[in-house]
């Protein structure tokens, strides 16, 4: 017998356990492959906590317990901290009636399935940076917002400066020793002059998330209602829970007026001052936690943590009765010999909000502090019959554009008189809601048009007219192939 025997003896019990290590896997119903898919799916996932539900991201590693219970170290330490206190004694406490210890194998049941959450994918770090010179000028900003919402120049000016200055101060976070300040926002504008619409526009132009919340609904917290961090939670829905993204975004809080400082009240304001009194960390810049994938904190939610230093927080309100406020302030700079002739003349002065000071605004109930908050203020112009015609026909994604589109697509031409135009914007000036107005007036004359054309394929170019709108006639309808005259 040769050593060559034993070699050859000894490679093929080497085979013989190779193989019997892949029976026994494959037993088991996984092959090698099926191994590594599984855990590249349990590695796209990270741990939560179990008692505070902050994600491994958060917290730094997680320690692992049985029956697949993960606990983060500062809750551990805390519950270390509390037994070896002295606080609780557990042989007094064994003792005590009703009282018993839970049982480890019951927790399985008792947690909730879904206790991880999709870690965020790995993306170069110049994605999340601005960078100053990609960031677009204040007239290259405010030529685009110009093509969508129409009869706001001053209004479009101030918000493309402002938003220009923002996201230099993020882009650069510092200059030397110099802390630049945030350029929060202040619209006051009537209902229906595109305070929504023009944020609506800056967010899709600088491609950074938005959230969109109204102050109606938001209360102190432990009331009903939403509380102040909710706004934060929706923006952080917004970049798909992103948190670096979110912390670009901008947040748009509408009907700030209705969160005005209540007068003559003895019971406790929790919507009015101290909602103001809540957001003020939050404007200024503060670490706020915020549930993921929900819009409220409870015990099956994992939280994260969100920095409000560079987000943009824009507020706006229609402020009634801050005209009135006006008009009382500038009646009082005047002799009495000329009260009658101003008076008169600040009745019918459109642009009467333009004149609004701050002092203004704390007598109708925003606290200093706040307004100290937003810096930036600045008025939306209500919109005339002339206005509502230019935002009927001009904007890039106007109205009447979108209906012919969608016309076209039966290949049917759909065309407006001017008189008809002007028809349409007297019918919103007497509902006093702004543009909102014009889309349910066209809904409602372009109803019948639209589920009659389909069902005539002669039909080719469709007119509507002044007659049509006002009910004592009908559109002008032509069919194809017929001649259609042109004036000379």
């Amino acid at each position: 017998m040769s050593d060559n025997d034993f070699i050859i003896l000894d490679e093929e019990e080497k085979k013989d356990q190779k193989d019997d290590g892949v029976q026994k896997e494959e037993s088991r119903g996984l092959t090698a492959s099926e191994h590594g898919k599984k855990e590249d799916n349990e590695n796209e996932y990270e741990k939560i906590c179990f008692i505070c539900h902050r994600p491994e991201s958060v917290t730094g590693r997680m320690i692992d317990l049985p029956n697949n219970i993960t606990v983060c170290p500062d809750c551990m330490q805390r519950s270390f901290d509390a037994m070896t206190s002295g606080s609780v004694d557990l042989n007094r406490l064994m003792n005590m009636p009703g009282v018993q210890f839970v049982n480890m194998s019951d927790l399985e049941n008792m947690q909730p399935k879904q206790q991880k959450i999709k870690k965020k994918k790995e993306k170069p770090k110049e994605f999340h940076q601005l960078d100053v010179k990609n960031i677009p000028a204040p007239h290259k900003i405010k030529a685009r917002v110009d093509e969508d919402v129409e009869g706001q120049d001053y209004a479009n000016k101030a918000m493309s400066v402002a938003v220009y200055n923002h996201y230099k101060r993020v882009a650069t976070d510092t200059m030397d020793d110099i802390e630049i300040e945030k350029s929060n926002m202040l619209m006051i504008g009537p209902t229906g002059c595109g305070k929504t619409y023009l944020v609506k526009t800056l967010a899709r132009l600088l491609d950074v998330p938005l959230a969109i919340t109204d102050a109606t609904s938001l209360t102190e917290a432990g009331y009903i209602g939403d509380d102040i961090e909710s706004v934060v939670s929706k923006l952080l829905a917004a970049a798909d829970n992103d948190v670096e993204r979110a912390e670009q975004g901008i947040i748009f809080i509408d009907e700030i007026d209705k969160i005005a400082k209540k007068h003559n009240t003895n019971q406790r304001d929790v919507s009015g001052e101290s909602v103001q009194q809540g957001m003020l960390k939050l404007l200024e810049g503060s670490e706020v936690e915020v549930p993921v994938g929900a819009n409220s904190k409870n015990a099956m939610v994992p939280l994260t943590t969100v920095n409000t230093k560079n987000i943009l927080f824009i507020c706006g309100g229609a402020f009634p009765d801050l005209e009135d406020i006006i008009k009382e302030r500038l009646q009082k700079k005047t002799s009495m010999g000329f009260n009658a002739e101003l008076k008169d003349k600040l009745d019918h002065d459109k642009d009467l909000l333009s004149k609004v000071t701050v002092e203004d605004l704390r007598k109708f109930g925003m606290i200093p502090e706040f307004l100290g908050r937003l810096p930036i203020i600045f008025t939306l112009k209500g919109l005339d019959k002339d206005m509502l015609v230019k935002i009927l026909k001009e904007p890039k994604n106007a109205i009447l554009k979108q209906y012919q589109k969608l016309l076209a697509l039966d290949e049917v031409r759909l065309d407006f008189d001017d008189d008809a135009l002007e028809a349409i914007a007297e019918k919103a000036m007497e509902k006093d809601t702004g543009a909102r107005a014009l889309r349910a007036i066209i809904e409602e004359f372009m109803l019948d048009i639209m589920y009659e054309i389909p069902k005539d394929d002669s039909i080719g170019e469709v007119t509507i007219t002044r007659a049509y709108i006002e009910g004592t006639g009908g559109p002008v309808i032509r069919l194809r192939g017929q001649a259609v005259p042109r004036l000379g």
